[in-house]
């Protein structure tokens, strides 16, 4: 997904799966599994309006591993330091997108409509204002009103592409907003929200996310299926089945991205996320978070704090050892 519900039992207001989702099969062998109901998520996104205390990381997911390779002083500032970012309309247009997909499924196949899709957008966005007060921030300034329709004609006109893309009429999913966690035999534990899950009667598995974007040129494929490679991997630990395809759905452009992963794929993914968090537990613990200037920067909500802009980090709140020390 593009928003954060990724990190939904970490991030208060993420998304969450579905009230009675089953637990999957019998994890790997070195590896534990857990499913996380839409009331116990929500729960962990109540238990204050306050920010968490700072600690070391002890997961990973696809949008936390993208940041650490974006940024590594940007992975420090959201998960050790929990610095506070402001809604976004792009993010928060993704949110509501993906909360009426998710709702639409609630219906009888034969009602899976275009209209009534989009006759759920303004219930939708009542439920996210209440879930996460920040999110009316937005508009503000927007007296008239003129500004927030826009913004949900906006998000209408990416439900309604969706329809041009796949037909929920034929579709039965096995889960949506499914939080998946596994720990991996090295005691890495891996997380995150898959947005659906098919399972064909022969029992092979898709994994489909949504996409409130474009798709990315052909060059940049491999960086956006590194996400659904990531939960391919996370299944496969779980299950022992390696899921048949992975699909994107980018409802700004129209398109649909697949790819049907091999066991060969999923245990590469594995090696560079070992890697990966070893490089994370190295900087946790010498407090070096080098920034990575990129055109993103340009985007991001912590310029105020990052040495490339002239700025300052925050104190950083854990302990450290010499970079030359052994561990």
């Amino acid at each position: 997904m593009e928003t954060s519900t990724e990190d939904a039992a970490q991030v208060p207001g993420g998304s969450a799966a579905r009230a009675g989702a089953p637990v999957p099969a019998e994890p790997a062998a070195g590896a534990t599994a857990a499913v996380v109901t839409a009331e116990a998520v929500s729960a962990v996104g109540t238990v204050g309006a306050r920010e968490p205390a700072a600690g070391a990381p002890t997961s990973l997911s696809p949008s936390r591993a993208g940041d650490f390779m974006q940024c590594p002083l940007l992975y420090r500032f959201r998960v050790i330091d929990r610095l506070p970012e402001k809604p976004s309309e792009a993010a928060t247009r993704g949110t509501l997108v993906h909360a009426v997909l998710e709702r639409l499924f609630d219906a009888p196949a034969a009602e899976r409509t275009a209209p009534r899709a989009r006759s759920l957008v303004p219930g939708q966005w009542d439920r996210l204002r209440e879930a996460r007060p920040e999110v009316a921030e937005l508009f503000r300034d927007d007296a008239d009103g003129e500004r927030l329709a826009r913004w949900l004609a906006e998000a209408e006109q990416l439900v309604e592409r969706w329809f041009t893309l796949e037909d929920p009429t034929r579709l039965e999913p096995a889960e949506r907003e499914l939080f998946v966690e596994a720990e991996l035999a090295s005691g890495l534990r891996l997380r995150g929200i898959i947005d659906r899950v098919d399972v064909a009667a022969t029992g092979e598995v898709r994994i489909v996310d949504y996409k409130t974007g474009k798709a990315p040129r052909p060059e940049y494929a491999e960086s956006a299926l590194f996400q659904m490679k990531f939960y391919a991997l996370v299944v496969w630990r779980l299950k022992k089945v390696v899921p048949r395809r992975l699909q994107l759905v980018y409802l700004g452009s129209g398109d649909v991205l697949t790819y049907d992963p091999v066991l060969a794929d999923l245990e590469r993914v594995e090696r560079k996320l070992l890697a990966l968090w070893e490089a994370i537990r190295l900087a946790t613990e010498t407090g070096d978070w080098r920034p990575r200037p990129t055109k993103l920067c340009g985007w991001c909500d912590h310029r105020a704090h990052c040495p490339e802009f002239g700025g300052t980090p925050p104190p950083y709140p854990l302990p450290v050892r010499a970079s030359g020390s052994g561990g």
